[in-house]
């Protein structure tokens, strides 16, 4: 029986090309990919390895959570706040704010401006000021009820209310731009140094940022610690997401791909609300969520490196003993002539993985990377904006986050079912376009039980979609560009998320605002998708070649091809 290095030594003596007809099928060795799925296919495409793999999963799904939407709940803002007069700190809370606040007595009460009175007086009388009073902005900070949010928070502990809520959304925003850093930081360290250290170094670096949030006071120290776990986000999961999935067969990869982002990310955010509630000090909630992290120094331990980055770096040995491994906790055995195949394809290997300038140098995938971009960064923005919602439909805010976050699972569970039978541009766009007529709906309707619904609603349906799209990213690109033009939509994606905040904010000038930008991305998204081409059923491109045969299939090839044909002009390809 061939080792692999009795195959080594036969390529190296006989140049590769002889030993190859005699030993080898150079076509089915031709590349990496392909020979690994062939391994993969016999050493079980779900076998006891794989499923303990994916349980390794959860950790890191929850920890993407937390880092995700964890500040939600660090920046919660009580809504019941109004300017403190120390003078009548004696009162009750009710009298004090009837006493000194304009509007208080009917009900409808101004959060940032005082009466100028004389407190000497009102004291006396117990009577508020004439209707007609002055009133200045608030001159001692403000006094915070604890009915919705029964905890202390960063917003009022550092009084980011009136003419400073605006930190709250920069501080999110802050945070995405660490996204943005920390996905080309970990993409680049993770291409020369490994998947699994990479992986470890984010987990850290969350962790690190979370801890170091609790010892901030101000605005600037704590964006820059909310910025360091930001660098963490999405890579802390995504590292181990791809690289269990380069270890599943190809049937089960959208079962796998999906599910692992409902349980493990939909159950992450499901626990957050009662966390906080439960721990009800923000400080060492930072501290709950940050501490799992260091889990990650245990990976290694059971996860494996990717083959592949073994193989493009010349480690072929050791792409071969995980493949034994593999063979030996799944009870398998790999066929002589398969693995020899594999062995093959690794030394001879000769991919040349482009960077990003070759996706925009080539004219047709220049669109449809400026196509794919926009529908993912619009995905994005609706998803996050109606997560971020939460805290203004009118109902609690814990009970609001856990009721739409629990569509995750039933809505990634039926994607599953339909994204093979449908196909990918049908489950972005039907989704999509669903969402956005909800959101819109619920701009217009008052705040309570219905909206939550509605935003439940929508949240379901953004949730298929997005799932759809992260699917559908890879599938789009060629090999040699697939890495660098995945990170690069992701990125994009964390660049769109700046200005998530800011529309959630915007229902300060009205409080359907919102929901009809939602809506308006909803439907610029949506019709974008449907000029991407669909891969459903198709092989993923190897070369540029089957790429523009992929391409043809888009409505936007079809358009250009009809208005060439129209005009005599030579039809390209």
């Amino acid at each position: 029986m061939w080792t692999i290095t009795d195959t080594t030594e036969a390529i190296k003596s006989m140049g590769g090309q002889q030993y190859c007809p005699t030993l080898l099928n150079k076509e089915n060795a031709s590349d990496i990919g392909g020979a690994l799925d062939r391994v993969i296919e016999h050493v079980g495409e779900l076998g006891l390895y794989q499923r303990l793999l994916f349980i390794c999963m959860l950790p890191f799904g929850m920890v993407w959570a937390f880092a995700y939407m964890g500040q939600i709940f660090i920046t919660a803002t009580p809504q019941e706040h109004w300017c403190r007069v120390p003078e009548l700190a004696g009162l009750s809370v009710e009298l004090r704010r009837t006493l000194s606040i304009p509007g208080a007595v009917e009900g409808d009460y101004d959060h940032c401006r005082m009466y100028a009175a004389n407190w000497t007086q009102v004291l006396q009388t117990l009577m508020p000021p004439e209707p007609g009073t002055p009133t200045v902005p608030c001159q001692h900070g403000w006094e915070f009820l604890f009915d919705d949010i029964p905890y202390s928070t960063v917003v009022n502990e550092r009084e980011w209310v009136c003419d400073r809520a605006s930190n709250v959304p920069w501080s999110q925003t802050i945070n995405f731009v660490g996204s943005i850093f920390g996905g080309i930081i970990c993409g680049t360290l993770a291409d020369k140094y490994g998947r699994l250290p990479v992986l470890i170094f984010a987990n850290i670096v969350g962790c690190l940022g979370g801890v170091a949030t609790m010892f901030t006071n101000g605005f600037w120290d704590f964006s820059m610690c909310r910025f360091i776990v930001g660098m963490s986000c999405d890579s802390c999961f995504m590292i181990i997401y791809i690289l269990v999935l380069e270890y599943v067969g190809t049937r089960y990869r959208t079962l796998i791909a999906n599910m692992s982002i409902a349980l493990f990310f939909g159950g992450g955010c499901l626990l957050l609300p009662w966390l906080a509630l439960w721990i009800s000090d923000w400080r060492y909630f930072v501290l709950a969520t940050s501490l799992p992290m260091l889990l990650a120094v245990f990976t290694p331990l059971i996860v494996p490196e990717s083959a592949r980055w073994l193989v493009s770096k010349g480690r072929v040995d050791d792409a071969v003993k995980i493949l034994k491994r593999f063979e030996r906790l799944n009870q398998s055995k790999i066929p002589q002539q398969v693995m020899d195949d594999f062995i093959f394809a690794g030394i001879t290997n000769n991919e040349k993985e482009d960077n990003i300038f070759t996706l925009l140098r080539t004219s047709s995938l220049r669109k449809m990377l400026a196509l794919l971009v926009i529908t993912f960064m619009a995905v994005a923005v609706i998803f996050d904006g109606i997560i971020r919602m939460s805290e203004n439909l009118g109902l609690d805010l814990f009970i609001t986050f856990a009721v739409t976050s629990a569509s995750e699972i039933p809505s990634i569970g039926i994607l599953v079912f339909l994204l093979d039978r449908f196909g990918r541009r049908k489950l972005v766009f039907a989704p999509i376009m669903v969402s956005g007529i909800l959101s819109l709906i619920t701009a217009f309707l008052p705040r309570g039980v219905v909206t939550v619904a509605m935003a439940t609603l929508a949240r379901f349906f953004i949730n298929m979609a997005y799932g759809a799209i992260i699917q559908w990213t890879p599938e789009l690109l060629p090999t040699a560009t697939r890495a660098s033009g995945a990170s690069l939509v992701h990125i994009s994606a964390f660049a769109g998320l700046v200005v998530s905040p800011f529309i959630v904010y915007s229902e300060r000038a009205w409080e359907g605002l919102p929901l009809i930008i939602i809506a308006v991305l909803a439907v610029m998204s949506g019709a974008t998708a449907l000029f991407l081409p669909e891969t459903a059923g198709r092989s993923m491109p190897q070369t540029m070649e089957d790429w523009h045969q992929l391409a043809a299939t888009s409505r936007c090839h079809q358009k250009q091809r009809d208005t060439e044909a129209s005009s005599g002009v030579p039809v390209s390809s």
